[in-house]
């Protein structure tokens, strides 16, 4: 009799680990350090932003001006640094009215559907069939250029973006049975929403605005490049980045580079970490 053949030990499977999210952890950093940076802006500057000194002006990268001087003399990393404050507050209050008028609307149309949904959806694709930076440019030239006008114009801009997001996260949360239960213990539409399914999208639209964060502060610094947003003596990028422009002729660049650095850096790295963002608070993690 033959012994009986044994099956060979198949090997252990072995699970590739999961890919670390190196480019986001390097993202999260750049804007760690941006973020703190503006905080410790007075403490960091080497000059207050608005100090002129016309002996200085387009001075190269010295020891006494690191990034070098504008046309006026001013030290750049010192208006950097108090200008990243502006450039982070100012989308975030952007992205807050579109938030709060994008939720609204966009929760209204998916509970009521019907004739609301209609209005708001057509409300909505009127306003995406205008170009958002003309609409912004037409209510910045009836109540004037500045900071506070274009974070509002573009506060509405971008409250049709948020709006369809929000219609179409809110019409699958809607047909959940937790909903129906609190309709068959007499709770009303109301309360519902602002109590139950707005929170429950939190996680998506948070992801989602995160995700918006680099396109609004694009937005705005387009506007100060344009003259419709900051004014001077203002230290916003986009503003800098237009003054600095004329000494490009003069062979000085670092007037307009370093500041337009700051700002593909800061968006960049918003647009890694926000899809990030958006993934893991999509799944739950």
């Amino acid at each position: 009799m033959t012994a009986p053949t044994l099956a060979p030990a198949t090997a252990p499977v072995k699970i590739p680990a999961a890919r670390r999210p190196y480019g986001a952890v390097l993202a999260g950093a750049v804007l760690g350090l941006v973020v703190l940076a503006a905080l410790l802006a007075p403490l960091l500057a080497p000059y207050a932003p608005d100090v002129i000194d016309l002996s200085a002006s387009l001075a190269g990268t010295t020891g006494d001006h690191l990034l070098g001087t504008d046309s006026s003399g001013q030290d750049l990393l010192s208006r950097v640094l108090y200008g990243a404050r502006t450039s982070l507050v100012a989308p975030a209050l952007l992205l807050a009215i579109a938030a709060v008028l994008g939720i609204a609307l966009g929760t209204l149309a998916a509970w009521r559907g019907g004739w609301a949904d209609t209005v708001v959806s057509r409300l909505t694709d009127v306003m995406y069939a205008f170009p958002g930076l003309l609409f912004t440019v037409l209510i910045i030239a009836v109540f004037g250029a500045g900071t506070t006008t274009s974070v509002l114009a573009l506060g509405l801009a971008y409250t049709p973006t948020v709006a369809k997001y929000t219609r179409s996260v809110a019409i699958g949360e809607r047909r959940k049975p937790y909903i129906d239960a609190y309709r068959v213990q007499g709770m009303g539409g109301l309360r519902i929403c602002a109590f139950h399914l707005v929170p429950n999208l939190g996680r998506s639209v948070i992801g989602y605005l995160v995700v918006l964060f680099g396109e609004a502060l694009m937005s705005l610094a387009t506007l100060s490049y344009l003259g419709f947003g900051a004014q001077p003596p203002s230290s916003d990028w986009g503003l800098m980045v237009q003054e600095g422009q004329a000494a490009v002729v003069q062979g000085a660049l670092l007037p307009a580079l370093v500041p337009g650095v700051a700002i593909a850096l800061v968006v960049v790295s918003f647009n890694v970490v926000g899809v990030r963002a958006a993934d893991r608070l999509a799944n739950g993690r």
